[in-house]
């Protein structure tokens, strides 16, 4: 790994972008037209909203080098909708999870 600090950050940021795909995000629309156009109503993740992130790189100089920065994104929904469903057998299956930012249980 050339630069850990920038490559922690990038997959910091992956992380912060799939939360807020998973949880928030949201474009809504009626009758064709987009009904939260700016971000005063687009949710998306604030500082307060999101955990403790530690990121462990794994310098694997017997693999080629290849992107690492917004790999991490792939997993935030799957991963939160799976801890869902073994904490309450409930599935959820459409993005954002959770519209309003919780999880109801």
């Amino acid at each position: 790994i050339i630069n850990p600090d920038n490559v922690r950050a990038q997959v910091e940021g992956a992380i912060i972008q799939g939360l807020g795909g998973a949880l928030y995000e949201s474009v809504r629309f009626a009758n064709g037209r987009i009904l939260n156009p700016g971000f005063d109503g687009y949710r998306v993740p604030r500082f307060l909203d999101l955990p403790r992130i530690e990121t462990v790189l794994l310098d694997r100089r017997d693999l080629p080098s290849v992107g690492a920065g917004e790999t991490p994104i792939l997993a935030i929904a799957p991963a939160i909708a799976n801890a869902v469903f073994h904490a309450t057998g409930r599935r959820l299956r459409a993005m954002p999870l959770a519209p309003d930012g919780t999880v109801a249980l």
